[in-house]
């Protein structure tokens, strides 16, 4: 089977193993061609607390005359952090026009968790983020991503498997397609809860939570997914193998001392 051809819109951090740094190596070791746009250049992860953020809005607008000139093609794009709300509409409008064409649109609508935004996100991004999953083949928020899109209330002890369904269901009439969402406690048990659009089924994931916090574990779980999707799994099978890839990286790094820079994923590449 021939390997997809995959663009990765998301922010490169010089230091640290998070958004396209983390995904890019699992991607390409799942043999799949792996492209990059960056979104912006950050300094390092924002866990540190102290960090410098380049908008490459410039550089992206100039890269895509230049690919549409040479007539570059892409099977899959992937989007993850957006910058601002110019960014938003020049990379939605180029999924758009790609995926007019063929090509597969996967969304991550970084912004948060645990009920709150990330450091140097604003609430001006959760707007921005609309124009995003409204593109999408498959949305993949995590809780705190997914009530801020929905203006649901978050709450830490999490929901209801009725409301879990429901938030889903929010989710997927900004798209009409697929939709996880990540880390959301169902029942009192950490979950990944999702809708295929092609099957028109839900389903619900739980697992083991390891309380040690990493950045990066989501766009591992991103590139993950993604591989499997690329390669033919279904949508519920890739989700567990995604969270089954995260847990285990997971469990052998959690004695990391310096947990603030991710996981140095090119020591445990073989076990994806």
């Amino acid at each position: 089977m021939s390997k997809k051809q995959i663009l990765l819109i998301n922010d490169m951090a010089g230091y640290g193993k998070v958004a396209t740094a983390a995904m890019l190596p699992i991607l390409s070791y799942m043999g799949h061609p792996t492209y990059n746009l960056p979104t912006a250049l950050v300094s390092n992860t924002l866990d540190y607390g102290e960090f410098h953020i380049l908008d490459t809005t410039e550089y992206i607008k100039g890269s895509l005359r230049v690919w549409k000139h040479l007539g570059f093609r892409f099977d899959a794009i992937s989007t993850g952090f957006i910058v601002s709300e110019q960014q938003a509409q020049i990379v939605s409008a180029f999924c758009k026009e790609k995926a007019a064409d063929g090509t597969t649109i996967y969304v991550d609508p970084i912004m948060g968790d645990e009920g709150k935004l990330y450091n140097g996100v604003t609430p001006a991004t959760i707007q921005h983020m609309h124009e995003m999953v409204a593109v999408a083949d498959l949305m993949f928020p995590n809780y705190t991503e997914a009530c801020y899109l929905t203006g649901t209330n978050y709450r830490a002890e999490g929901v209801t498997l009725k409301e879990a369904r429901e938030l889903l269901d929010a989710l997927r009439q900004m798209s009409g397609k697929s939709v996880l969402i990540t880390s959301i406690p169902v029942g009192g048990q950490p979950s990944v809860v999702g809708y295929n659009h092609k099957s028109g089924q839900h389903f619900m994931l739980p697992y083991t939570e390891i309380p040690v916090h990493f950045p990066g574990t989501g766009d591992i779980f991103s590139a993950v997914l993604i591989g499997h999707l690329l390669n033919g799994d279904s949508l519920r099978k890739a989700t567990r193998l995604a969270m089954d890839a995260v847990y285990r990286l997971i469990d052998l790094n959690k004695d990391n001392e310096d947990k603030n820079r991710g996981i140095p994923l090119e020591n445990y590449l073989d076990i994806l």
